[in-house]
């Protein structure tokens, strides 16, 4: 190709970004218009995909981590021949278009993953990376490469000045994860503008300490420059690559460029003229003449790429018929045949056990007693293994060359989270991470971007509550699970007992459209009395746990460790001839997708109701209502004995039942 046709490539990109950006009076103009050659490059000589097939098993993963660039990922898309139109593109950053203002997956062919928030997109290309080196390690076998492909990511100065890019690039250079290409468009501009008054580390340094390739000032301009860094990036099989790429942001605004006056804003119509004039792009807005169609479709090598790969697959399933299978399988994000069987086994011995223990213990026996028939099932915990316990017995660490199961994280909670949701976005597992529920707060905004793009982590969060004693506040969770709850497509299970925590664990490997998040208590739990349908009970999220045969006065509602104090309340109210019900409530996620009959038989209308939980009590009004009452902390913890912290909190039987006295006989006013 002509130095000129491919220079016109790049500007197809450009324009097409300029325009959207002006059509939408909303936008970010300057990264498309200032890495247009690099993705050209990229996407048309080295990018290994099909836009017939946007989820072949073994294409490239491209992220776009500096995802307020959107318009140049979906310039790319529609050029490349995906199933984006020029009207999907005049419908950027609209209600309900297919090219929202940054990228989201599951809404355009051909996002991996929904980025935005700086940083993230680089935390999932190195899951995606470390996906590809596992399963490679347990399906590749000699002659056939079945998993070989590389993960692409763009980033910015943002995403570098995030905490999160230290912690995942330090992992990244740990796992040696040589098909991780990160390009970084090193313009010196960010919103407030240059940025070295406040970001003046030694990039490149940085990341040769990390155990990375290194290539340092390339021209972000110059396609051949690009092109051979690429070799040279793809060449270096047991380092991750930065290719660190000056660029001029807004290239090709002749009164703009070099300047954050084009970072987040649209150019303007008389600089959108003047950006035609100074690129030679006579065409109309969102024109793009036929020749450069022809020499960005993707289609017809596409086909050929992935039709030398089926090739490859017929003669693999050939010589592996069972290892393809599990392959397809995995990729698909189908449990194995046995689980169901499995999972009834599993209910039945914590049943016959009945053991009073922790339901973070309860957590390791469930993992164990299903992790050998799930291979696809990816653990690992935030440098607390040994307190969340996460670990089973035939747990393998996954930086080996077979390819394990388990991640040693280190003390990296935001990393782990955004890494986990990498790993479920490239396919062929299930992943779970554990860490404290006070550090769920670490990895919040990963927790959150996972349940908007519908995707399935499990979350095991230990140490729930205020029974930490001694640790104190700075560890006591309080408002945690609620806040954890109000999040919109997160399941948060806080199971009672041992059989609570094993069906929470199977609805989370169950789930396939939201993460859950498995909240666990330190202290033993006492079993509770169950009956043969208290599985399918307890998979409701809410249900009856015991309650008098007269009728109900008043209704206890409760959760994880003050489910046992609400039936210990239950027995001291009988006494006193009040008949009580108790509700154990491990996941109001599950309880409010019921029918309104379950609902009301678990909690009658009319009849007074008291929540009692360890922590904020907010949350329980939507159950409680205005007239009942909620029992919880709503101040921080004290760093005390477990026992003095629950007299201080009012979270004893003796203390619950003068509260539930008042409830059913309030004074009357004067």
């Amino acid at each position: 190709m002509s130095n000129a046709l491919e220079l016109e490539c790049a500007n197809a990109i450009r324009m097409l970004a300029v325009d959207a950006v002006q059509k939408a009076n909303s936008g970010h103009p300057g990264m498309p218009m200032g890495m247009a050659d690099i993705a050209a490059v990229l996407w048309r000589r080295h990018l290994q995909h099909n836009p017939n097939n946007p989820g072949w098993l073994n294409r490239d993963r491209f992220v776009l981590s500096n995802g307020h660039g959107s318009m140049l990922q979906y310039a790319l898309l529609h050029l490349s021949g995906y199933d984006l139109s020029i009207e999907d593109l005049k419908q950027f950053r609209q209600m309900k278009s297919r090219t929202p203002g940054h990228p989201e997956v599951g809404v355009t062919p051909g996002v991996e993953t929904s980025t935005g928030p700086l940083g993230q997109g680089l935390a999932n290309a190195v899951g995606m990376a470390l996906a590809e080196k596992v399963l490679a390690a347990q399906f590749n076998r000699d002659q056939f490469d079945i998993v070989n492909h590389h993960t692409y990511v763009f980033l910015g100065d943002g995403c570098l000045m995030e905490g999160i890019s230290h912690e995942v690039c330090s992992l990244a250079g740990t796992w040696k994860l040589g098909k991780l290409i990160a390009f970084w468009d090193d313009n010196g501009i960010s919103i407030d503008g240059h940025v070295q008054g406040w970001f003046t580390d030694n990039t490149a340094a940085r990341f040769a300490a990390y155990g990375w390739q290194v290539i340092e000032n390339v021209d972000g301009h110059n396609p051949d420059a690009i092109h051979q860094a690429i070799l040279q990036a793809r060449g270096d099989t047991t380092r991750p690559t930065l290719i660190a790429c000056k660029t001029v942001i807004g290239k090709g605004a002749p009164n703009k460029s070099g300047s954050h006056e084009c970072h987040g804003a649209p150019l303007g119509r008389s600089e959108v003229d003047a950006v035609r004039k100074e690129l030679a792009w006579p065409y109309a807005p969102f024109e793009v003449p036929l020749n450069i169609y022809a020499a960005w479709d993707g289609k017809a090598h596409g086909a050929v790429l992935e039709s030398q790969w089926t090739e490859r697959w017929d003669l693999y399933q050939a010589a592996y018929p069972e290892l393809a299978q599990e392959l397809k399988r995995r990729n698909q994000g189908v449990l194995p045949s046995a689980f169901g069987e499995r999972t009834s086994a599993a209910i039945a011995q914590v049943l016959q056990t009945a053991a009073t223990i922790a339901s973070r213990k309860a957590s390791q026996n469930a993992i164990a007693s299903l992790a050998p028939f799930l291979p696809e099932l990816m653990g690992g915990s935030a440098d607390l293994a040994s307190s969340n316990l996460t670990l089973w017995p035939q747990a393998t660490d996954v930086n080996t060359p077979a390819g394990g199961n388990y991640i040693y994280y280190g003390v990296r909670e935001f990393g782990m989270a955004a890494t986990m949701n990498g790993l479920i976005l490239h396919g062929g597992f299930k992943v779970f991470g554990g860490t404290f529920l006070m550090f769920s707060e670490y990895a919040r905004n990963a927790l959150r971007m996972a349940a908007l793009m519908r995707i399935s982590p499990i979350y095991v969060f230990t140490h729930d509550s205020i029974c930490l004693g001694e640790d104190g506040p700075t560890h006591q969770p309080v408002e945690q699970l609620a806040t954890l709850r109000l999040m919109p497509n997160m399941d948060v299970w806080r199971p009672c007992d041992s059989l609570e925590t094993q069906v929470a664990w199977t609805m989370a490997l169950e789930s396939a459209d939201h993460p859950t998040c498995l909240v666990l208590s330190r202290q033993n739990l006492q079993f509770q009395a169950h009956t043969p349908d208290t599985e399918g009970h307890i998979r409701r999220g809410g249900y009856v746990l015991c309650k008098e045969s007269k009728s109900v006065q008043v209704v206890l509602i409760a959760t994880g460790s003050e489910v046992e104090l609400a039936v210990n309340c239950c027995r001291a109210l009988e006494e006193k001839g009040i008949s009580a019900r108790v509700v154990s409530m491990p996941s109001p996620f599950a309880f409010d997708r019921q029918p309104l009959a379950w609902r009301d038989s678990v909690l009658p209308p009319g009849i007074p109701r008291m929540s009692i939980e360890a922590g904020v009590t907010d949350y329980w009004r939507k159950y409680v209502g205005l007239e009942g009452l909620a029992i919880g902390v709503d101040t921080f913890g004290e760093s005390a004995p477990v026992a003095e912290l629950l007299s201080h909190f009012g979270l004893t039987v003796d203390c619950i039942l003068k509260v539930i006295e008042s409830l059913l006989n309030p004074a009357r006013p004067s």
